[in-house]
């Protein structure tokens, strides 16, 4: 399928509560922000930007092929420190910007592609992507973000509860789950500039704060978020040392297996 043209917008912050220094900790040697910056590349995007506010970040990604948006300090999220990017980097309203989390040093390029191009089919000014879930253990746990799409698989709900309910399954037996009716949300964004320089304008909604769930603030307004199947799985992101202890396993292995 085609891609549309596509720019990349990684936040990275310096001052992480669990990492100290998170984009610069290393994997296989080199630093993880700029292994997220290599799956943006892959990912066939234009432009590949980083929107730090910390020069240690921008000096560690000179001469790689990113460019680096210093942005303030201040931002209370990821979504403010992209709109600030796109400001820096003069990007025209209709152009798709996806934002990558720095700490996801692994993500697919497909799925970095995907949500580009699902910004582009749908119409939507925001597009996320979801995957099945097959477990108990993940629809009952409250980190596993559950989203409920709506027939055209634009997003009905976002929630840290397990969505919808399985009444007549958990009646039987709350051990198994009858498959592909639950989805947990990836959280890998794309927008339209317009609509990200929107939504990071919006006031926090009443269940945005009860959540933790930014997106919702998008849903309460009464936007449209439309919501993708993930083409291939997303390895787990890296929040704390045994995470960074996983995927340097996981580093290693890839570069075994890949000769």
């Amino acid at each position: 399928m085609t891609v549309p043209e596509f720019v990349v917008a990684i936040p990275a912050r310096h001052a992480s509560t669990r990492l100290p220094g998170k984009p610069l900790l290393p994997i296989g040697g080199e630093p993880m922000v700029l292994h997220v910056a290599r799956r943006a590349l892959a990912a066939g995007a234009r432009e590949v930007w980083v929107a730090t506010d910390d020069q240690r970040i921008a000096d560690a990604l000179h001469g790689r092929g990113v460019q680096v948006a210093m942005t303030s300090s201040g931002h209370a999220s990821g979504t403010d420190r992209l709109a600030e990017c796109a400001a820096i980097a003069g990007w025209a309203d209709d152009a798709i910007v996806v934002n990558l989390q720095g700490d996801e040093p692994f993500a697919p390029a497909d799925g970095i592609a995907c949500v580009a191009r699902t910004v582009a089919d749908s119409g939507a000014g925001i597009a996320t992507l979801c995957t099945p879930i097959d477990a108990v253990e993940t629809l009952l746990d409250p980190n596993a973000v559950k989203v409920v799409r709506a027939a055209n698989g634009d997003a009905l709900y976002f929630s840290r509860a397990p969505v919808p309910w399985p009444r007549d399954a958990f009646a039987r037996d709350r051990g198994t789950l009858p498959p592909g009716e639950w989805l947990r949300h990836i959280g890998l964004y794309g927008y339209r500039v317009a609509a990200l320089r929107a939504f990071a304008g919006l006031p926090a909604g009443r269940l945005e704060q009860l959540e933790a769930l930014e997106q919702l603030r998008a849903l309460e307004a009464g936007w449209r978020i439309a919501v993708a199947l993930a083409p291939s799985p997303f390895p787990p992101g890296v929040d704390t040392p045994e995470d960074l202890a996983r995927a340097e396993r996981f580093h290693a292995s890839m570069q075994a297996a890949h000769g």
